[in-house]
C-alpha cells in the first residue's frame, strides 16, 4: 500500500472533525496565526518575542491554500472544535518517502482550541488514518524545547523521543534545542 495524498478524508472524533483544507481557510489561519504570538515562538518562526509573526498577502496565502486542498505531495486536514463549529487549527503529513514508507507531522492549534483535548484527538486522528488508510511505517515530528505542552501531546499519543537538535534555534538571544521524535506502525498497533 503507498501513501495517497490526492484522497482528502473527513475524519470524525468526539470533540474535533477532520476536514479537507479549502481555499478559504487561509483567511482563517491567518487570523489565528496574528492573533496568538504564542504560535510563532513554538514554531519558531521568529527569532525574537518582539518580531511579528512573517507575513505574506493574504491573496498568496490563499493561492498556498487552494494548491495544498488538491496537493498530492501532503495531506493538510483543518481542525473544527465540534461544540463550537470553528476551524482552530490544521493538521499535516507530508515530506512522503516511499521507500521507507515515511513522512512527517506538524500541527497548528490556534488559543481556541487549546487546554481541552482537542490537539491531542487531532493527532491521534491523522496518524492513525496515516498508518490504516495511507499504509506509513513512520511518522517523525520536531518540537522545540520551550513547547512542553506540544511534547507531553506527542507522547500521549504515542510519539517516541529519539534524539536531540543541541542549540537549533536562537531566540531572544538564547539557543533552544530541538526534539526528533517518530512512531512507528509497530508502535501504533501495539497500542490498540
Amino acid at each position: 500500500m503507498a501513501a495517497d495524498f490526492t484522497t482528502k478524508p473527513t475524519l470524525e472524533g468526539e470533540l474535533v472533525t477532520l476536514r479537507p483544507i479549502r481555499g478559504e481557510d487561509a483567511d482563517l489561519i491567518d487570523a489565528i496565526i496574528r492573533s496568538d504570538d504564542e504560535i510563532a515562538r513554538l514554531t519558531g518562526s521568529v527569532s525574537s518575542s518582539t518580531e511579528d509573526p512573517p507575513g505574506m498577502p493574504l491573496e498568496k496565502l490563499r493561492e498556498i491554500y487552494v494548491g495544498w486542498a488538491e496537493a498530492d505531495d501532503r495531506l493538510v486536514l483543518g481542525v473544527v472544535d465540534k461544540t463550537s463549529g470553528d476551524l482552530v487549527g490544521e493538521v499535516v503529513l507530508a515530506g512522503w518517502d516511499e521507500a521507507n514508507r515515511s513522512c512527517w507531522f506538524r500541527t497548528l492549534i490556534g488559543s481556541a482550541g487549546r487546554g481541552r483535548g482537542l490537539g491531542t484527538e487531532a493527532t491521534r486522528l491523522v496518524v492513525d488514518h496515516g498508518f490504516r488508510a495511507l499504509g506509513l511505517h513512520r511518522i517523525t515530528l520536531e518540537v522545540y524545547d520551550f513547547n512542553p505542552r506540544a511534547r507531553h501531546v506527542y507522547e500521549k499519543v504515542g510519539f517516541v523521543h529519539e534524539g536531540t537538535g543541541r542549540e537549533a534555534l536562537l531566540f531572544d538571544g538564547e539557543w533552544v534545542d530541538v526534539h526528533f521524535m517518530a512512531v512507528l506502525e509497530s508502535d501504533w498497533a501495539a497500542g490498540d
